[in-house]
């Protein structure tokens, strides 16, 4: 199947054509979110053909009990689910007592599905031919608003064209869901009431063990021809779901539109007995706004966005659509408002993975986010691992850590571990480093230092104790090993020494101990609190040092690189570009057992080290680890290409930095990995956005200057892109020409570009 259907353009997705086999797919590209709550593109109607319904609330989980066959000390109790939670988008249409069902129609015409980035609303319009031979044309319009953020509205056209009809037409709401992903198929939802008043409904429930409680609200009002019908609905109800039939005699060519309002109240913010109440207030907002103000005034909150974040790309019309699809997305799921909230691998768009975070956060979200807003978005993602730092604490004991060492989930909802393949829970603790890292990342590029002395250095100091007990000292080495790891490439499990999480470890423990003799010294109250809370004793510091100062990092003389682990070279060293085609992907073609005897990479590994600590090594290391390293990773994570695009960039590779950009832009678009029913990758394409910034932008801060080396692919004729630079919006335009830069506000900033001070002055352009 040809997953390339989508038209190419600079600021929708487009679908043209009715295609049964493309439905899913198509359920998570057009997929809505507000940073709040999301909606796969499923369609209100019945369908019978094959879908994959999805409604999903921001914070809202189920600990599904884990299902392994061998159980093990430390292993969590439970995987948490992102739920799919009671459905409001149903709007059941029935003419002359055949159901429209597009799955059972004789013929589908006119298929268009729009989903328009710009202005932040989905679109779906056809005409069908009804087994009845009624012939109708349809348009939807749906968006969940950014300023209401509890409610979501559709606006539903039906339009005769053959002959006249008694149209039923009933909107519901269903809270009989269950996930497509339980492990033992148990009931995630339980139902309190159920109720219906004149236009509204409800639907109030809870989760089971985790007693989140929402309300599921509706309503809705019917016109024909514009003019508003006024006739009180029958109410149809049973022990999940609640709707509206409405009746209406519709002459050929008159036009019958519902206006549907719908969403959720949750006790995450709001007292748990006045759900309902809450839900009124949203709708008696919508009802006094109307549609078209509410879509008025979605396009303007967009329009804010878009100001910051857009990049534009001129020449090339599907590297436009992807960069601008990935930051749409991302920004549909996380906006920053909410500190108890964070990015989930796929967002509002499906089940699979389960967990609201994972390191990708860190590693790849919080530059993204750093940069198009303010700065207090990137302080509440990190603000989300400090109050979770209890949980690490507790997940660590759990395994045996002492003393206060924190080990930070790989998955997690509420900050306990939650992931149950023990290669991956009790190995893949490279994840620590990430969070320190981000730490050291969000000082480095806001300038803004309280967050530590606030609360991260109390992380750091977790972490650190963490990575001194991780560690043990090889006799026959003299060194300090780590022994029973996976790194960032999961192809490779229980490994020893992996060079990247010997690595961090090592950072890790000699960043922490500078940061506690600059609190100690400039924050002095904090200092005396922090080692209060952490009984930190000077000894420690100088454990840390101590093994930091003798880490073992696998070498090969031979090549003059670092090994990805102990026994690497062991391994039969084919390249990728010699692997028959119809091996590839091998996670799909090869047996587990096969892949771990490989030389084969996930994802960047070794490299991933060299991004992060890229001004460690020199542009000749890079260089000779990218060509020894890339043409044996095959790319089977979804955060692999960004990587090695920005490395390859700063090669001058552009013609390689443009190919692992499109492939990242385009991961879901495209369907590189044949998976995009299941839900899209959200986390990745915050590192398509690093792939234009840093890779063809070169974008770093150095010795706390901002700086740009800027490069083009060929196959542009430019692109430009925005960055709050501590609270100062610098503004790129490159070209084959040469490169442009503004600065807003009232201050002159002098940046660095190709290595050399340039002076920007507020409302001059600068050439470089």
């Amino acid at each position: 199947m040809n997953q390339e259907y989508i038209t190419a353009h600079p600021w929708s997705i487009i679908e043209e054509g009715f295609d049964q086999e493309l439905v899913q797919s198509s359920e998570s590209l057009f997929s809505l979110g507000n940073g709040a709550m999301g909606q796969r593109a499923n369609f209100e109607e019945h369908y019978s053909g094959e879908t994959f319904q999805g409604s999903y609330i921001a914070g809202v989980y189920y600990p599904d009990k884990t299902r392994v066959g061998w159980w093990k000390n430390g292993y969590p109790e439970y995987f948490a689910k992102v739920l799919n939670a009671p459905n409001w988008i149903g709007i059941d249409i029935s003419l002359n007592g055949q159901p429209l069902d597009l799955a059972q129609c004789k013929k589908v015409a006119h298929f268009l599905r729009e989903l328009n980035m710009k202005e932040g609303w989905y679109k779906r319009s056809f005409v069908a031919t009804l087994p009845n031979d009624l012939e109708i044309a349809v348009e939807v319009t749906r968006f969940l608003s950014l300023d209401l953020d509890e409610l979501g509205a559709i606006q539903y056209t039906i339009q005769l064209l053959n002959t006249d009809a008694e149209v039923l037409a009933t909107p519901y709401l269903d809270g009989g869901i269950k996930n497509r992903d339980s492990n033992w198929d148990d009931k995630f939802w339980n139902i309190t009431a159920i109720g219906s008043k004149q236009n509204r409904a409800f639907v109030e429930s809870h989760t089971m063990k985790t007693h989140f409680k929402v309300c599921t609200f509706m309503e809705s009002g019917l016109y024909v021809d514009g003019d508003r019908v006024d006739e009180n609905p029958a109410v149809k109800k049973d022990e999940t779901s609640v709707g509206h039939t409405y009746t209406v005699h519709l002459q050929k060519d008159e036009t019958l539109t519902l206006i549907k309002y719908g969403g959720y109240t949750v006790d995450r913010n709001h007292p748990a007995d006045q759900l309902q109440e809450a839900a009124n207030k949203v709708l008696d907002q919508a009802s006094k706004l109307g549609f078209e103000t509410l879509l008025q005034m979605q396009k303007e909150a967009w329009a804010q966005i878009w100001e910051m974040s857009d990049i534009a790309i001129e020449g090339d019309v599907k590297a436009q659509q992807g960069i601008r699809f990935n930051i749409f997305q991302l920004n549909q799921t996380y906006l920053g408002k909410d500190s108890r909230l964070n990015i989930g691998p796929k967002g509002f768009t499906g089940e699979k993975y389960g967990g609201s975070t994972y390191w990708d956060t860190e590693a790849y979200c919080l530059p993204f986010y750093m940069a198009t807003k303010n700065q207090q978005v990137a302080w509440n993602l990190l603000e989300y691992r400090y109050n979770h730092l209890l949980k690490a604490i507790e997940n660590a004991g759990k395994l045996g850590f002492k003393n206060g060492a924190a080990l930070y989930p790989m998955v997690t909802m509420n900050g306990e571990e939650c992931h149950n393949e023990w290669e991956i829970t009790f190995e893949e603790i490279h994840r620590n480093g990430a969070i320190a890292f981000a730490i050291y990342n969000y000082h480095r590029f806001t300038g803004d230092y309280s967050y530590i002395p606030k609360m991260g250095l109390e992380v750091l100091i977790g972490i650190a104790r963490f990575w001194y007990q991780r560690v043990n000292f090889s006799e026959e080495k003299q060194q300090y090993v780590m022994l029973g790891v996976t790194g960032p490439n999961e192809y490779e499990n229980n490994v020893n020494n992996n060079w990247y999480t010997n690595y961090l470890a090592k950072w890790c423990m000699e960043y922490v101990a500078e940061q506690l003799q600059i609190v100690s010294e400039s924050y002095p109250e904090d200092y005396q609190r922090i080692i209060s809370d952490t009984n930190l004793v000077p000894s420690e510091i100088e454990d840390w040092t101590k093994v930091a100062g003798n880490m073992y990092f696998p070498f090969s003389e031979k090549h003059k690189v670092f090994l990805q682990q102990d026994g690497f070279l062991d391994k039969e060293l084919v390249r990728v570009q010699d692997l028959d085609k119809s091996e590839r992907p091998i996670n799909q073609k090869w047996s587990w057992d096969r892949i771990l005897r490989s030389p084969y990479i996930k994802q960047a590994d070794v490299l991933q080290g060299f991004y992060f600590f890229e001004d460690h090594f020199s542009q000749e290391e890079l260089e000779r680890h990218f060509d020894f390293y890339e043409p044996f990773t095959v790319h089977e994570s979804s955060l692999s290409p960004c990587v090695h695009s920005i490395q390859a960039a700063k090669l001058g590779r552009m013609e390689q930095a443009y190919t692992f950009y499109l492939r990242t832009s385009r991961l879901d678009l495209d369907d590189y990995n044949k998976e995009v029913e299941e839900g899209l990758h959200i986390t990745s394409m915050a590192g398509t956005w690093m792939s234009i910034v840093e890779g063809f932008g070169g974008m770093r801060v150095v010795d706390n200057v901002l700086s740009f080396t800027p490069r083009i692919p060929e196959q542009w004729k430019s692109y430009a892109f925005k960055i709050n630079f501590r609270n100062q919006i610098v503004t790129m335009t490159v070209s084959a020409q040469g490169t442009a830069f503004t600065v807003s506000g009232d201050d002159t900033l002098t940046i660095q570009v190709d290595g050399k001070p340039l002076k920007l002055m507020p409302g001059e352009t600068v050439h470089a």
